[in-house]
This record gives structure tokens, sequence and C-alpha cells, in this order.
């Protein structure tokens, strides 16, 4: 007399054994029910056996039993709840529920599915656009350091700093693209150059030429300003990506990526963007790198290096796979959420820290405070998506985002302290 759930012909018979997709508890839910009464979950009727009947329109009625213990269906049917699985089941009305040997289904969220993206959106992840602000906030700020002692701002040398700088950030994407091939650490990587062309060495010459291109900048500069210094400490930071990306060092796999960006953009490119700016004719030496500049740098290297922690999040089992050791794959997501949440607390801690010692000057700590709701934004974002792969690939455009109006702030404040200083709160 009973069967395994199926969808009922118009003759009255099972046409094919699949899940009832709820004749009877759709059609429930669209009649009327009495006030106070629960819907009866589809799950606990998924896998119920029924008697052989026509389709017909199902009204749940109200369980007068007050415990759930039978709830009759129109139609001939009812819900009894069966004894030794407690869930419901549907059968013919009066008639004993037989046992059921498979546990009833219980209704689990399915997992989240990567979506198609179109050729456009790959083209916009494989640029990476927004990440060539990590080459504008150095040079900004560094800008803004050495107007705030000198009160002169050079144009040009802005603007050929910021074109080579961007030539070398397109040289760290490229060439880590070509080397992560290598490895196949982005083997699922959609966005990835290397993937979209399907030539590693045409993208490898590409990369260098533009390495190439950057450095003349730089080496035009150095010798404009007559301070080899800035050189120099170009030539560190261009250093730091190339062992933490490239082989032999590959000093990335081995999770060190994060301090060496942080001294890179940081330290090194911010105090050279500084010495790029500062007038060597109002010095009798070569212009020193003061604690101001130092204190500046120190909040661009923590929000690059945020940047670049966030970046591994969605990608953590294929880094596990080839055997790169990136912080997220040796804290896992959970704690990695509260690594990035205690980085985003320190950025205005410090930042309150410099201007409460005066390196920085207030209108810095005014201005930066300004952006703690962003920095909230980017704290809960992260918290409540870690483990959602597909999410969470946009903690790193909100780290960007949180990168570029705290960087702008402080380089506002810079110059804000010469068109109206503020006093000090202490």
């Amino acid at each position: 007399m009973y069967r395994e759930a199926s969808t009922i012909s118009a003759a009255g018979c099972p046409a094919t054994q699949q899940p009832v997709q709820g004749s009877a508890y759709q059609n429930a839910r669209r009649s009327s029910r009495p006030m106070g009464t629960l819907p009866i979950p589809f799950s606990t009727i998924e896998k119920a056996t029924l008697p052989c009947l026509q389709r017909g329109r199902s009204t749940l009625r109200p369980d007068a039993g007050g415990n759930g213990s039978r709830v009759p269906l129109a139609g001939g049917l009812q819900l009894e709840r069966h004894k030794r699985t407690g869930k419901r089941v549907a059968c013919t009305a009066g008639d004993f529920v037989p046992p059921i040997e498979e546990p009833l289904a219980e209704a689990t969220e399915p997992p989240p599915v990567e979506e198609e993206l179109s050729q456009a959106t790959l083209i916009w992840r494989a640029v990476k656009l927004p990440i060539y602000t990590v080459a504008l906030i150095p040079i900004l700020v560094g800008a803004a350091a050495a107007y705030q002692k000198t009160g002169v701002f050079y144009h040009s040398r802005f603007w050929t700093l910021l074109g080579s700088s961007c030539l070398v950030i397109a040289w760290l994407n490229l060439t880590n693209d070509v080397f992560d091939s290598d490895t196949e650490v982005d083997k699922n990587k959609k966005e990835s150059v290397v993937n979209m062309t399907g030539s590693r060495n045409l993208v490898l010459v590409i990369a260098i030429a533009l390495l190439i291109i950057a450095f003349g900048g730089f080496a035009w500069l150095a010798k404009t300003v007559n301070d080899p210094r800035m050189l120099w400490l170009l030539g560190a930071a261009v250093a730091c990506g190339y062992v933490y990306q490239s082989p032999p060092f590959r000093l990335g796999y081995m999770g060190l990526g994060e301090p060496l960006c942080f001294v890179s953009f940081g330290p090194l490119a911010t105090s050279a963007f500084y010495l790029s700016q500062v007038k060597k004719s109002c010095c009798k030496a070569l212009p020193e790198v003061t604690p101001t500049v130092l204190g500046a740098s120190v909040l661009v290297g923590i929000t690059t290096t945020l940047i670049l922690f966030c970046s591994h999040f969605h990608q953590i089992e294929d880094d596990a796979k080839v055997g790169k050791m990136s912080p997220l794959v040796r804290l896992g997501t959970a704690r990695g959420a509260q690594v990035a949440s205690a980085a985003v607390t320190a950025l205005y801690f410090v930042t309150g820290g410099l201007v409460g010692t005066k390196l920085l000057p207030t209108w810095c700590g005014i201005l930066s405070a300004l952006t703690i709701p962003l920095g909230k934004l980017v704290k809960n974002f992260i918290s409540k998506n870690h483990e959602n792969k597909v999410v969470i690939f946009m903690a790193k455009y909100f780290a960007t985002r949180l990168h570029i109006a705290h960087g702008v702030a402080i380089a506002l404040g810079l110059a804000a302290s010469v068109w109206k200083p503020l006093p000090s709160f202490w």
C-alpha cells in the first residue's frame, strides 16, 4: 500500500521515483490556516511514504492534539509523528505508519557556488586597477611630508614618480602570475594573466620591459635631485618585491610576504619619495629623513600590508596544495580574521600615538578619525564572511579603500598643518 514518495501522475500512480516537490506542502502554504498554527517544514515529509492517489489541492489543518502527533490533511492524508525517529511522515488517514529505517533528510544550506564571470570582469580583475593605489599613496604622503618641511611641491617630479611606480606595480603583478603559474598555485585562478593569454614567456617579457622603463624614470629623477639615496632606496624596495615572489627565493611561499611588503612600501618607498621632493639647495648637506616621514611611512606600510594579507583569504586551498605557506594557510580564516581586525585597530592606535608625540600634526589625527567608520566596515566584512571564499574575495578591495582613505587623510593633514596650523591636543 505504501510506496516511496514520488510525483503523482494524473492517473493517480507514481510517474517517477523522485522526491515529492511539495504538492501537499506547497498547496498548504497557499491555503489559509488559523492564526497561531505553524506550517510543517518540507524537510519533514520530503522522504515520507505516500499512497498512490490523484493529485489534489490539500489544506494543512491545525494540530488539535497540541504536540503534533497527528495533523489531518485533505485528500485522505495526514501527518503522524514516527515513534522511532520523532519525525512527521505522511500516510493515509487512520493507517499505521510502518517503520522507516532511513533517517529523514535534514535541510542544509547548499555550499556557495562560484558564478561564471564575464570576460570584462576577468580583464578588470587581471588589471587590478585599484591595487595601483599602493603606488599612489606612498608618493602622496612623501610629497606631503616634504611640503610640510619646505613649502614646495614639484609637480613634474610627482607625476614622473607616479608613472614609474605604476610600471613597477604592473611588473609585480605580471611576474607574480608568471611564477605562480610555474608552481600551479594559480591553476584555478581565472583572472591570471598567464591563464588568460596562454603565454607565460610573453607575459614575462612584457613585465621585464616595464621594469626597465620604470628604472629609467627613477634614474632620471635621482639625477635631477642629485641625491643617489633615492635610487638606492627604490632599488631596495623593488628587491623586496623580487625576493617575495621570484625564484630561487620565493619568500612569499614561506609566509614572509607581509613583512617584505611593509618594509618595501612603508619606510623604503615613502622615504625615497620624500627625498625626491625635498629641495637640496635649501640645505648645505643632503636632507635627512625626518621622524615625521618615518612615522607616516609606518602607517602607509600597515595599510598596504593589510591589502596583501586580505588577498590570501579566498585562495587558502590552492596555496596549501602547492606548499605556499601564506599567513592565512598557517592561521586559518577564523584567526586570520582576528589578525586583520587587530591590524585595523593598531592602525588608529599608532596614528594617535604619532599625533600625541607630535611626530604628526593635529590635523592628521582629526582627518584620520574620519576614516574610522570605514575601518569598522573592513573589520565587520572580514569577520562575517571569512569562511565564504566567494564573498571574501572582495576583502582586499575593502582594505584598498581603507588604504586610500587613510593615506589621503595623512597627506592632507600634513599639508593642512602648513595652511592652517592647529595647537596640539597635549
